[in-house]
This record gives structure tokens, C-alpha cells and sequence, in this order.
């Protein structure tokens, strides 16, 4: 996995980063670790675990974590092995195709290639819409019901 250079994305190398985002921010000090995990809102259990590099951390624990440190959520994910890089890639480059989805690509992406069963996808299609109710999103569903 050289795209998401997970030899950078370790327990060792998240507890790591984290001990020094604590140094910077004054937590560093004798019952720094304590108050730390006071002013986050965690389990200093919970702390110690990932300050000892013990196993994945909890979302539960890493999200109050993001939040006091005002880092995004994604990158504290991604720092703490939850999350691979390219996981956050599929995701963003989700989000970041606006178009919605046709039926010829959603057959596509579904595996059904032939003429046939595109063909039938997209009757199950037409039908599945025109159970919806009528919106400005879906003009063709705004005919008046009999």
C-alpha cells in the first residue's frame, strides 16, 4: 500500500503525534495526561491506551479528541489507523461528483452490461420513480395523479 504510505499511519506514529500536540498545548508536565483527557472529555484510560500505542483507538474516544484540538475528524481517523488514506479519497471524491447518478452508470457499477438486463434495470427504474412523490428535484414526477 505505497499510495497510503501506511508505514506513516501506525499506533506508534498516531501516539507519537499525539504526545506532541499535547507538549505544544501545555499538557506535557506532570498530570498533563490527566488534564488532557479532562479538558477532552475522555477516559484517561482510554488515553493511556493510545498514548502506549495499544491497539486502534475507539471513534467514541477519537471524535471529543478532534473536536478539543479543533482538528478535522477525517485526519485524526486517518492519523489513528481507523481510516486508510484512500478511504478518504473514495470518500472525497465521492462527494465531489455532483452529478447524479444515471441509470446507464448505476447498471454499469452494478455489473449488468447486457442490452437486456439495462434495459429491464432501467424499467425498474422508471417505475421505482414514479412511485416517488412529486418534487422539483424529480420534474417528470409532478403529473397530476389519477
Amino acid at each position: 500500500m505505497t499510495e497510503d504510505r501506511a508505514s506513516e499511519h501506525t499506533p506508534e506514529a498516531f501516539a507519537a503525534w499525539l504526545r506532541a500536540v499535547m507538549e505544544r498545548r501545555g499538557y506535557a508536565e506532570r498530570g498533563g495526561q490527566g488534564r488532557f483527557a479532562r479538558d477532552a472529555g475522555v477516559s484517561e484510560n482510554n488515553l493511556s491506551r493510545i498514548l502506549r500505542a495499544l491497539g486502534t483507538p475507539d471513534v467514541r474516544t477519537l471524535e471529543p479528541i478532534a473536536v478539543f484540538l479543533n482538528v478535522p475528524l477525517i485526519e485524526v481517523l486517518v492519523r489513528a489507523c481507523v481510516l486508510k488514506p484512500s478511504d478518504v479519497a473514495a470518500l472525497n471524491h465521492a462527494r465531489l461528483d455532483p452529478k447524479p447518478i444515471t441509470t446507464e452508470r448505476a447498471a454499469a457499477e452494478l455489473g449488468i452490461t447486457s442490452a437486456e438486463g439495462i434495459s429491464a434495470f432501467e424499467r425498474t427504474v422508471r417505475g421505482l420513480r414514479a412511485t416517488e412523490p412529486s418534487s422539483p428535484e424529480n420534474p417528470q414526477n409532478n403529473r397530476a395523479s389519477g
